[in-house]
């Protein structure tokens, strides 16, 4: 079939009564409906078509008690150094105590581990302390090599 210019309007109709027929079409008109589709969200039901959104109330805001007792501003106020002692830090205490169980870990696996090793008890193998297993491994070398930098 040649492209003739009665060919070539007659294609060119077709085109745009089909893009007007389509055109009809809104992606509203379509629903999506099934279990599948409501386990998804993407029902009728569930795309905010009477949904109320409930959010709780908001705290109010604090004011001061007086302005007097604000510091000027850019001024930077009086800290002490016994007031930010006294501060209790979480990550200190962890840091603290991170620390100890280190040492109880050491001294348990020198106890458990170590000197039963040396004694030739073929048991100490598995002895676990307080951090992990008390033998030597890859991964307890890499842990340290990582630490150290």
């Amino acid at each position: 079939m040649a492209a003739t210019p009665v060919n070539m309007l007659k294609r060119l109709c077709f085109a745009c009564l089909s893009a007007t027929a389509l055109a009809g079409c809104a992606p509203g008109d379509i629903a999506l409906e099934g279990k599948i589709f409501d386990a998804v969200g993407l029902s009728g039901t569930q795309q905010g078509g009477g949904r109320v959104v409930k959010l709780a109330d908001r705290a109010p805001l604090v004011v001061p008690p007086s302005l007097t007792s604000l510091p000027a501003p850019g001024e930077t106020g009086s800290t002490t150094a016994d007031a930010i002692a006294g501060i209790d830090d979480p990550d200190r205490k962890k840091n603290v105590d991170k620390a100890t169980l280190e040492k109880q870990h050491a001294e348990f696996c020198r106890v458990n581990y170590e000197l039963a090793k040396a004694r030739g008890d073929q048991t100490a193998e598995g002895v676990v302390g307080p951090l992990g297993a008390c033998r030597p491994s890859i991964f307890t070398a890499i842990q340290k090599w990582n630490v150290a930098e």
